[in-house]
């Protein structure tokens, strides 16, 4: 049965939109056929982390006002299989309303295993349209208090639409976490939300959106296994939970 989750956190700088990429690839990369929709209009990067800034033509306006078919709209990526990308518009036209959204993410399931929208920070638009369709969320934080204390308002939000909501605390400095007398547990207390994974601070997260290139691609270490780990949760796998040093 398809999936359709919504990936969003409290404030930005999370690193959630290479999450959303990164455990796409993954899922694509296990077989799936997998649909990652940018929803953050108007600050749209989805299309950075994966490397199709310049293929990314349509956004997914085009297809909820039926200017173009989803199979014409979604782009596919030329190296990693299965994995698709339907881009954010720029701005966004009064006539997007929640029963549309609904009504093409019923339309997306028929074509894809897994939906994945990266929802823009906060609790504006792009957030209202991914939660509104979607059957799960991931919040994604970082382990400052800020990060999380935000994490919290979305949580209240996301408990009273989606029955299934899990954290997943991204850049992770063991180091200073040390420093901070703090663990991941004390993370997932303040969210309230279960852990669905882990991902250290890797500069090569950064670098291969620099470069444009999913970060599987370069990379079998760090983030990149945290990413992997992820979609085989995803996925109903048992995997434990990376060790950070």
């Amino acid at each position: 049965m398809s999936t359709a989750i919504v990936i969003t956190s409290g404030k930005g700088g999370t690193g959630k939109t290479s999450l959303t990429g990164g455990v796409a690839s993954c899922l694509a990369a296990l077989g799936h056929r997998v649909l990652c929709i940018d929803m953050d209009i108007g600050l749209r990067n989805l299309d950075l982390t994966l490397g199709l800034s310049d293929r990314a033509l349509m956004d997914f306006t085009d297809v909820l006002e039926g200017r173009c078919s989803l199979k014409r709209a979604a782009v596919p990526h030329p190296v990693i299989k299965n994995l698709y990308l339907l881009t954010a518009p720029l701005t966004l036209s009064p006539g997007i309303s929640e029963e549309r959204m609904k009504a093409f993410l019923r339309t997306a399931r028929e074509q894809y295993d897994y939906i994945l929208m990266d929802s823009p920070a906060g609790m504006g638009e792009g957030f209202r349209l991914a939660v509104c369709g979607a059957d799960r969320g991931i919040v994604v934080s970082t382990t400052d208090t800020s990060a999380l204390r935000d994490a919290q308002r979305v949580v209240s939000l996301l408990s009273r639409q989606l029955p299934s909501i899990h954290l997943v605390v991204n850049r992770v400095q063991p180091k200073l976490l040390r420093r901070l007398h703090t663990t991941i547990d004390d993370a997932m207390d303040t969210a309230g939300l279960p852990l669905l994974g882990i991902v250290p601070e890797d500069p090569q997260v950064l670098l291969c959106a620099n470069q444009g290139t999913p970060l599987i691609l370069r990379a079998s270490r760090g983030a990149a296994i945290a990413y992997l780990n992820i979609a085989r949760r995803l996925l109903g796998q048992r995997v434990p939970l990376m060790k950070l040093h």
